[in-house]
């Protein structure tokens, strides 16, 4: 089966381990979702992540953090789309949440957070944001 939306279905499958309670969470490998995870590691979201094989297939195996028995993540919105994409420039890249949040952007000198990219001076498409 083919995933059309391979960012959405890592983030859907973050929500619905968050929801049931689960320390870990597995995702099929890619470098997009390897990169994004990255970023959420980075900024504290998530305890981090792990390649394992699995019967053949690598996949990721993503710790899910959480804080007094509540997850860390809030809110994880996907906000372009395969049928949607939305695009942003440096000037249009403004901060989620009066900062506390986060949005992941896909520029030409990688994934990042919106800060990083105000202060390297580049735009991109938003791919999600994190609160």
């Amino acid at each position: 089966m083919a995933i059309t939306d391979p960012i959405g279905d890592l983030l859907a499958r973050i929500r619905n381990g968050q929801v049931r309670g689960m320390a870990k969470v597995t995702s099929p490998n890619s470098r997009q979702r390897v990169r994004v995870l990255d970023v959420l590691q980075a900024e504290g979201f998530i305890r981090g992540y792990a390649e394992v094989e699995v019967k053949g297939h690598r996949e990721l195996e993503i710790e899910l953090k959480y804080h007094e028995g509540q997850p860390v993540i809030r809110e994880l919105k996907r906000i372009s789309t395969p049928g949607r994409r939305v695009y942003a420039g440096v000037k249009d890249l403004k901060p989620h949440r009066q900062g506390l949040g986060v949005s992941i952007v896909s520029t030409p000198q990688g994934v990042m957070t919106d800060t990083a990219a105000r202060e390297k001076n580049v735009g991109g498409e938003i791919l999600c944001q994190v609160f």
